[in-house]
């Protein structure tokens, strides 16, 4: 159902699902040509809000779709399949994983099938297999019910990205050309972006959030350094995330995230070099650059803990 349209002249417009089916709303915008996106909602993933929490988008490439992330729960994939082959008027055919977070690839099951491609990087075989994947199963089937439940099946991606951290994997479909970019673990173990190259449009996953600050718990930020190194090796024109809204100039979103872990980790370290408990540095150090910034009251103490955690790690393999 078409919901209304924009910006015309710039190609961009929205359609809208109806919300009939128990699920929030949710709505596909274009995003320039052949793009689309959907956002979700801000906070913690609920069964009121059945884990819409986290964008996933599209390109319509003349042969087929590319979809990159499926939302969080199976009813939430199959919703944004709908509405997106709906408004390109082509089907899925290539889907790529970021990785194999909850909030992320949970709707693979609605994706999945004859015909469709399922790429993820190299390393989700790990995670996939892993306790903690697991453990986050039968949480969300108790916190996500009935959104999530004994129905919902995680997939593996069926076939591995050709990646390394120095390699990225370019594929072609239709008229557009895609690179799968390794995100070196930065956020997640298996954190994987796609650039669209005659677009300039980059998915970054996890690894970047538009004019806020990022939930980096206990990655290392130097690592994340690192990956954002890689999202401007070849500058892109917009950057989808995947939590919060697009940027539509991303050098200077991506700027800031890169400001704010550098001085994250440098504060961290000088604080584990002169022997500061964390409590100490952490009420001694000047956030005023930061402190207004979206998600800043929720998600600074916990990334400044993860980051002196880091230093500490760092300053015994010195020893």
């Amino acid at each position: 159902m078409r919901a209304g349209v924009v910006a015309l002249g710039l190609g961009f417009g929205t359609w809208a699902g109806a919300a009939s089916d128990g699920l929030p709303p949710m709505e596909v915008q274009k995003v320039g040509k052949d793009v689309y996106f959907v956002q979700g909602q801000s906070g913690a993933a609920s069964s009121a809000n059945a884990g819409f929490i986290s964008n996933a988008g599209a390109v319509a490439t003349g042969e087929g779709l590319v979809v990159f992330d499926t939302l969080g729960t199976p009813a939430l994939g199959a919703k944004m399949r709908q509405l997106i082959e709906a408004a390109s008027g082509e089907k899925v055919k290539i889907l790529v994983v970021s990785h194999y977070h909850a909030d992320h690839f949970y709707g693979i099951q609605s994706f999945a099938g004859p015909g469709v491609e399922i790429i993820a990087h190299p390393t989700s075989v790990v995670v996939f297999k892993g306790d903690n994947t697991t453990r986050r199963l039968e949480q969300r089937r108790q916190d996500l019910f009935p959104w999530v439940s004994d129905d919902t099946h995680l997939i593996l991606a069926s076939r591995m990205a050709r990646i390394t951290p120095t390699q990225n994997e370019t594929f072609k479909l239709g008229r557009y050309h895609f690179t799968l970019i390794d995100g070196l673990g930065a956020h997640a173990p298996d954190d994987m972006m796609m650039r669209v190259e005659e677009l300039g449009v980059l998915f970054t996953g996890d690894l970047f959030f538009t004019g806020r600050v990022p939930f980096v718990g206990d990655a290392d930020p130097k690592l994340w350094l690192k990956g954002l190194q890689r999202m401007t090796e070849t500058p892109p024109k917009v950057a989808i995330p995947g939590h919060g809204a697009v940027s539509y100039a991303p050098e200077k979103d991506i700027e800031l995230t890169r400001r704010y872990l550098s001085y994250l980790s440098e504060q961290m370290a000088e604080a584990v070099a002169n022997m500061q408990s964390f409590e100490e540095a952490y009420e001694a150090i000047d956030w005023s650059e930061f402190k207004d910034l979206p998600a800043f009251s929720l998600a600074n103490r916990l990334n400044a803990v993860g980051a002196y955690l880091n230093a500490e790690k760092d300053a015994l393999k010195q020893k």
